[in-house]
């Protein structure tokens, strides 16, 4: 279907992941995957706080001005939003949460497109992030999937190599 006036503007904007601990999640998104951490919102009120993960384009910078960041936040594609729930990073008895790919099945996982799926596992194994599937696992070759801290799935693929895929 094609974009009506009724949608004109509408944007994918973001994916909310909820995480134990922001601070080795936030890491993993910006040190792993290179993702930005573009702001970050306290609901002190309300005990958690949103942590908007993204990839900026070259040259490409946050804008200072606390207003003006928060719309430009919010009007960018495809984000992830990492929300905490204050006190769960020191509770012994918290067990996680649901990554939606044992059962009940539900949410499945996010998908980073890269240059090169062999390089970029390469430089996951090296980091020793825990791989879901390797690239030359299963029948379809040439995509991974790695786990998050909180067990979330990504899928890792590359434009060039689902191409081939898609088209057998």
């Amino acid at each position: 279907m094609a974009e009506t006036s009724a949608t004109s503007g509408f944007v994918m904007n973001q994916t909310m992941l909820r995480i134990r601990d922001p601070e080795i999640s936030v890491a993993f998104y910006r040190d792993v995957l290179g993702m930005t951490l573009l702001d970050r919102y306290d609901f002190e009120a309300m005990s958690f706080s949103l942590y908007f993960m993204g990839y900026l384009a070259p040259g490409e910078r946050i804008p200072e001005d606390a207003g003006e960041r928060a719309q430009w936040v919010f009007g960018r594609p495809a984000l992830v939003e990492l929300t905490h729930n204050w006190g769960t990073e020191s509770d012994p008895a918290f067990a996680g949460y649901h990554d939606g790919n044992a059962q009940p099945q539900g949410f499945g996982h996010i998908g980073i497109s890269v240059p090169d799926v062999y390089a970029a596992c390469a430089r996951f194994e090296s980091l020793g992030i825990e791989f879901v599937k390797r690239p030359d696992d299963g029948k379809m070759k040439g995509l991974a999937f790695i786990k998050d801290p909180d067990g979330y799935w990504i899928e890792i693929l590359s434009p060039q190599g689902l191409r081939a895929i898609v088209a057998d």
